[in-house]
């Protein structure tokens, strides 16, 4: 059983640019500051997808681990918009939305997610009003 965590982590590709946006879109809008973050490519982050199951060298998933479970694609994204600042929260009404449906957009962006974002060389580093929220 994977090590339980004390707040929902949210593993990213931590050189995707798409990524990084998104993580700074949580981050602006996390008004309870529930959320940590862990890059994928970080130590932690391999042993975090290790420890839930989860292969990362296939990943072109956010993941989203809370209560135990390991939540990726669209189902990740869903469940942290209702979590929130409004009117993010009412996102998650597509979770009604069949998977295979929702997930074919997210996979569709993933796939596409370099080419038209770009990447870093390195992964990204945390300034100093976020740097609590990282992990490693």
């Amino acid at each position: 059983m994977p090590e339980p965590t004390d707040n929902p982590v949210i593993l990213f590709d931590g050189i995707c640019k798409f990524c990084h946006a998104s993580v700074l879109f949580v981050i602006k809008r996390d008004a309870q500051k529930q959320f940590r973050f862990c890059s994928l490519q970080s130590t932690k982050g391999q042993k975090l997808a290790k420890d839930y199951g989860i292969d990362n060298s296939l990943l072109t998933s956010m993941v989203l681990l809370e209560d135990n479970h390991a939540y990726t694609k669209s189902s990740a994204a869903l469940r942290v918009a209702r979590k929130l600042t409004p009117p993010w929260p009412a996102l998650y009404l597509f979770i009604f939305m069949p998977p295979v449906i929702r997930d074919a957009v997210y996979n569709f962006i993933g796939k596409h997610r370099y080419q038209w974002f770009g990447k870093y060389d390195q992964c990204m580093v945390p300034d100093d009003n976020t740097r609590e929220r990282f992990l490693e």
